[in-house]
């Protein structure tokens, strides 16, 4: 993942940026002038606004460091990535979807030996430890508090929003790849789409082209999608019969509206 890939805004970007590439590279000054290197970085927002998308980038401007990826099933081997962490840092511990282990503790009773685990780990590591965790989870509100009680657990809790115009528009240039827009209206679009993410307006073209390709004869080349195909693609994801469509993608129900595409 490229930067120009990740949208969202500048600001926010840019302090997340800090607290894991920056503190990377300013690794030996910071300890040298007695600062810790341990973080905690918590990414949230609904399903769709780039989480993944975020963590892939943020690794890739780490060349140097070791990995270490906890999801599903492998979210029970906390301590053993943790010991893997420390033993070949700089490093860093992804955990995705952490409200499975890491939701608040009055929210279910009985034990959750998985959060103590975490919470143990990064509390544990002393300040020359040059080991970040990077957390994902669509629910923050059910989050342990004590997670962000301390610095070196989550230094930074960064909310990733829902795409506004400019976002959606810099988003359906990412995913418009070799189509061709022949005679669309984007500003149309954009007004069409509030409250929708990411993977609706990759999935908007796709079907975009789909309808424009089955006019064509087989192996033509590059697909020109008209503003009237495009009205139908974006009908069709619109519909009402298709509201559980919408929600999978990343759309809100009831708050798009429905006028139609105007092809200039």
């Amino acid at each position: 993942m490229t930067r120009d890939q990740i949208v969202l805004p500048d600001a926010l970007l840019s302090e997340i940026e800090r607290q894991v590439i920056g503190v990377a590279k300013q690794a030996s000054r910071l300890l040298a002038s007695g600062q810790h290197l341990k973080r905690g970085i918590l990414l949230h927002g609904a399903p769709g606004t780039g989480k993944t998308h975020t963590v892939s980038y943020l690794l890739g401007k780490l060349p140097d460091v070791t990995i270490i990826v906890i999801s599903g099933r492998a979210l029970g081997r906390i301590r053993e990535a943790c010991s893997v962490a420390r033993t070949l840092q700089p490093a860093a511990v992804v955990i995705e979807d952490v409200d499975l282990i890491a939701e608040e503790r009055t929210a279910r009773p009985g034990e959750h030996p998985l959060l103590f685990q975490l919470l143990n780990e990064m509390e544990g590591l002393n300040s020359a430890s040059d080991v970040t965790f990077l957390l994902t989870t669509n629910r923050a509100d059910l989050l342990e508090p004590a997670l962000a009680a301390r610095p070196g657990r989550v230094d930074l809790a960064a909310e990733l929003p829902l795409p506004d115009e400019e976002a959606r528009r810099a988003l359906i240039r990412l995913y418009q790849g070799g189509l061709v827009l022949d005679g669309v209206d984007l500003d149309a679009v954009i007004a069409r789409t509030e409250g929708v993410t990411a993977p609706f307006l990759k999935e908007l073209l796709r079907k975009a082209a789909l309808l424009a390709a089955d006019g064509d004869e087989p192996g033509e080349g590059v697909i020109r999608v008209a503003g009237e195909q495009l009205t139908a693609a974006l009908d069709q994801l619109l519909d009402s019969r298709a509201q559980l469509t919408r929600v999978l993608l990343g759309g809100r129900a009831g708050t798009l509206a429905s006028e139609p595409v105007i092809a200039s």
